[in-house]
């Protein structure tokens, strides 16, 4: 069973607990402020705020606006249109599987078809115990190594079902147990 992106937060039942309204608040007024407060300085706010977070909550979007002295609609749009921000708690692991030309000639849809197949992971989703979030990505600039992932930001090519399998694996093992 997979969970849609507007469901993660649902799935975290178990995990790392989510963040509270004062977490949120806490978050953006240190951010924003260490940027100054300048509206140029919003995606590195984002940005920042997701590192602290593990997502850029909607609660936080009206504080930003009133920070930045900028509309919430005005927030909204830079959130939702970059995909690298989730307004919903991704996996401990996030693989993004490249689904450009060049990695769909030498088998990604095979990769992509694997995951829905063997772990029930389309696009956008996190398994149920918020272990892993599969996204796509187009062109991570590793043609002549595809096909190519970005795993926990890390860049990997010659990508295989075997490799993916071992990536979700190791994501699903215990906080501080080792792998065997």
């Amino acid at each position: 069973m997979s969970v849609t992106p507007d469901d993660r937060s649902a799935s975290l039942a178990g995990a790392d607990a989510p963040a509270t309204t004062d977490d949120v608040a806490a978050a953006v007024a240190d951010v924003c402020a260490a940027h100054g407060d300048r509206p140029d300085a919003l995606i590195e706010m984002l940005h920042a705020i997701q590192a602290r977070l593990g997502h850029v909550p909607p609660q936080a979007e009206p504080l930003i606006a009133a920070r930045l002295n900028r509309s919430r609609a005005e927030i909204h749009g830079v959130v939702s249109f970059y995909h690298d921000f989730h307004t919903a708690p991704a996996g401990r692991r996030v693989i993004k599987l490249c689904r450009a030309e060049a990695c769909q000639a030498v088998g990604c849809e095979d990769l992509a078809n694997h995951l829905h197949r063997a772990h029930r992971l389309g696009s956008g989703a996190t398994t149920p115990d918020a272990a892993v979030t599969v996204e796509d990505a187009y062109c991570l600039g590793n043609c002549a190594l595809g096909p190519a992932a970005l795993v926990d930001g890390e860049l990997q090519g010659r990508v295989t079902a075997e490799r993916l399998d071992r990536w979700i694996a190791e994501a699903r093992i215990p906080r501080g147990e080792a792998a065997e």
